[in-house]
């Protein structure tokens, strides 16, 4: 009985361990590789361009993974390699949209989120592209003018896009 108890002691002190280790690495499941991909530089262009912005991302799963679902650049870069949630991977694997108005929520910033499926110049579906719109208070847009802003800037960038590999090539 002592060496059941001490086994199981072991594997309890072993799997903790673990879990502590698998909760510090939880926020990253990717590493870009240094300097600058081509997704990157089209997020630094529409937050240059759109003053509206509160931050631009994009989401998917690199080349060579699989299944490994991660934003890969965007306005924040300290959260690039960030494992998305299951809203991210929902409009990655199911093509829909998330017109979020942030209800009720405790965000330092007022905002309006739009989550949508980014599309290549052959019309082909190869991420998410996640939209965060400055709301401030009496600002009154409506979902609508929201849905349709969003949609107008993610339908700018398609033709730019060759392809979702030309998404992670360095550019200068």
């Amino acid at each position: 009985m002592k060496t059941w108890a001490r086994v199981a002691c072991a594997a309890a002190i072993a799997m903790s361990a673990a879990s502590a280790t698998w909760a510090a690495d939880k926020g990253k499941n990717w590493t870009p590789p240094p300097g600058k991909l081509y997704a990157q530089a089209l997020s630094d262009q529409l937050m240059k361009e759109h003053p509206e912005l509160i931050s631009v991302t994009f989401h998917g799963v690199p080349p060579g993974m699989d299944k490994v679902y991660t934003m890969f650049a965007g306005s924040f870069p300290e959260r690039i390699g960030n494992a998305d949630d299951t809203d991210d991977i929902d409009v990655i694997t199911k093509g829909i949209t998330i017109v979020d108005p942030r209800w009720n929520r405790k965000d330092p910033v007022r905002k309006f989120v739009m989550m949508m499926p980014l599309r290549d110049a052959g019309g082909g579906h190869i991420g998410l592209l996640v939209l965060a719109y400055k709301n401030p208070p009496g600002a009154n847009k409506s979902e609508t003018e929201y849905f349709v802003a969003a949609s107008q800037l993610r339908d700018s960038l398609q033709p730019k896009i060759r392809s979702y590999a030309e998404l992670f090539q360095q550019v200068q």
